[in-house]
């Protein structure tokens, strides 16, 4: 008789200890992922009254899915849809109210963190903001600046310049009538040359080499003196009717009086008007 039922229905009973086996082989493998959760076939519900809603009342037996008879059909789905069964359960109970009150727990954190980037961005420009008087510094300091590099371009630009007029070691030729066998014919020639920070003039009067004068200047201290052009003027400056000889470095002046033919260094206490 067993066997014409397992003919008929296609059904080949499995002993209880396999399937005992293979049930807990699947529940380790689900457990740490899926609650443990009796199959739909073992569930009943039951109406409440005066509810609004049918609650369910799940009641488990045992871990252990119950042997079928012999000659029927198992009612138990297939492990491998076994997890959509339990999905399809956890959805008739109040799993949904826990999920969206999770969304609404993650939008609420994504709004927070949205509102709290566009407040970092408005604290950034409220920082970034400056007082007026920054901005005032500023100016200074590029004008500053400028100032520094135009001085330093026109220091460049006037070394340029002197070196293509007055070469290296700067010298000055001048020509001029001051009594020393001269005339406005012949008249004297004078060159100043700036020598390694020392000045000197050489005189020719009247244009004779033969009768030429080295008047010592004075020896220059500082920075780029040795590039400092020595020029010449010659006015009357103690009013003896006789043109004196002023060598200028710069803002400075030496004076040389015109006297017994020849120019000697002013002596101290000498009075005389530039």
């Amino acid at each position: 008789m067993e066997r014409r039922t397992s003919q008929r229905s296609g059904y080949v009973p499995v002993p209880k200890q396999a399937q005992v086996r293979q049930q807990d082989v699947f529940d380790q493998e689900y457990d740490d992922i899926w609650p443990s959760r009796p199959p739909t076939s073992v569930r009943r519900y039951r109406g409440d009254v005066g509810a609004a809603r049918t609650t369910v009342d799940v009641r488990s037996t045992t871990r252990d899915f119950p042997v079928t008879q012999p000659g029927r059909r198992s009612s138990i789905p297939a492990r491998s849809t076994a997890s959509m069964a339990m999905r399809t359960s956890a959805s008739q109970t109040n799993v949904p109210a826990l999920t969206n009150t999770r969304r609404k727990l993650i939008e609420t954190d994504d709004m927070v963190a949205r509102r709290g980037k566009g407040s970092s961005k408005a604290q950034g420009q409220q920082h970034a903001r400056f007082h007026w008087l920054f901005y005032v510094g500023l100016a200074m300091l590029v004008m500053t600046l400028l100032w520094a590099g135009l001085n330093i371009v026109g220091g460049w630009w006037q070394t340029v310049q002197d070196d293509w007029h007055y070469g290296r070691p700067r010298t000055v030729h001048a020509d001029a009538v001051v009594g020393h066998n001269d005339s406005a014919a012949s008249k004297s020639h004078f060159i100043a040359i700036n020598l390694n920070r020392h000045v000197q003039v050489i005189e020719f009067p009247g244009g004779d080499s033969s009768k030429a004068k080295i008047y010592v200047g004075p020896v220059l201290v500082g920075n780029d003196q040795d590039l400092a052009v020595p020029k010449l003027d010659f006015r009357d400056v103690n009013d003896d009717g006789k043109p004196d000889m002023i060598i200028s470095i710069g803002d400075s002046r030496y004076v040389f009086l015109n006297e017994n033919g020849a120019f000697r260094a002013l002596r101290t206490g000498e009075q005389i008007h530039l």
